[in-house]
């Protein structure tokens, strides 16, 4: 049975991608790393620790006999922008560890890059796998030399790492946190809350979006996918839905009553630096990835979920 080690599992990703590890492999198998605030409801194995210190992971790893590591701990980008130091800290030298970690002690690795990676180079739409990155943010250049980074371990010690660009993620657990896309998030929180929502990009952005379980589910086919059939080991192009901010809010409006304001601020320039849409269709085709949520199924989850959870 796998032994598997998530860092960051309380973030946004690892918050529901834990729960399903522990129900694919058994609660005791999955360990989840938190960097401080552990959840109390959280049910599990949990230590606390640094992706910063290499020491203490390792002994992790030596206590659990981990062989699989999803690393998914870092600075997101207009975190990172307020403090490009710590994000390159975080995201480069705790990347580093990991996989100096992988290779000593032969583990798999899942590792998380992001449409940052792109730039305003990059083709916006139906942006290819192939493709220009030259990304302006902290947090792109970190996902950008990371990928590269996690390609040149796989082809120098042969280490089996697996990743995908993210797009923006969409769910109810947890709470928008400090990313570019999250105003895709946060308009559902208001809806419901105030039934008014000041939106911080303009209303004819388009971001490549995904509901959670789409994020989820695709995440673990990777990670199933036989390894003879992986012909990217950068990362692959990930994508489901693409709205605007103005689509988002109308299709909102069908169900509840939200009035929405734009008042741009300084993450509009970086949604402005990524692509509108993604051309996903080498992963479609090298390991079978499809999406179930399409914009009207996710509103209707996302309010469900969020009246239950704001009643409580």
């Amino acid at each position: 049975m796998k032994k598997i080690l998530v860092t960051g599992a309380f973030g946004q990703i690892g918050s529901e991608l834990v729960p399903a590890l522990q129900q694919k492999f058994g609660q005791d198998n999955v360990i989840a790393m938190a960097h401080r605030n552990v959840p109390q409801a959280f049910k599990g194995i949990v230590e606390v620790g640094e992706v910063t210190d290499k020491k203490g992971m390792e002994k992790l790893i030596k206590k659990y006999k981990i062989d699989t590591i999803y690393h998914l701990a870092s600075l997101l980008s207009a975190t990172g922008e307020a403090n490009p130091q710590l994000a390159w800290e975080v995201n480069m030298n705790g990347l580093k560890n990991v996989l100096d970690l992988a290779v000593a002690h032969k583990m798999r690795v899942f590792w998380p890059s992001s449409i940052a990676a792109f730039g305003p180079t990059t083709p916006r739409e139906m942006t290819p796998q192939r493709t220009v990155l030259e990304p302006t943010t902290m947090y792109g250049v970190t996902k950008l030399a990371g990928e590269l980074l996690c390609q040149y371990y796989t082809k120098k010690y042969g280490l089996d790492i697996r990743s995908v660009r993210y797009p923006g993620l969409i769910s109810y657990q947890a709470e928008p946190g400090g990313g570019t896309t999250d105003f895709a998030v946060a308009i559902f929180y208001e809806a419901i809350k105030s039934g008014k929502y000041e939106c911080f990009v303009n209303k004819d952005t388009m971001l490549p979006m995904m509901y959670m379980d789409d994020a989820i589910e695709g995440t673990l086919k990777l990670m199933d996918a036989p390894w003879d059939k992986l012909t990217i080991h950068t990362s692959y192009n990930f994508a489901a839905i693409s709205f605007t901010a103005e689509e988002l809010a109308r299709e909102i409006n069908k169900r509840i009553k939200v009035k929405v304001t734009y008042k741009p601020d300084h993450r509009q320039q970086i949604a402005d630096s990524w692509p509108r849409s993604i051309d996903d269709s080498v992963a479609r085709k090298d390991w079978g990835w499809k999406h179930k949520f399409d914009l009207g199924k996710m509103c209707d989850v996302m309010i469900k979920n969020l009246t239950i959870k704001l009643q409580k």
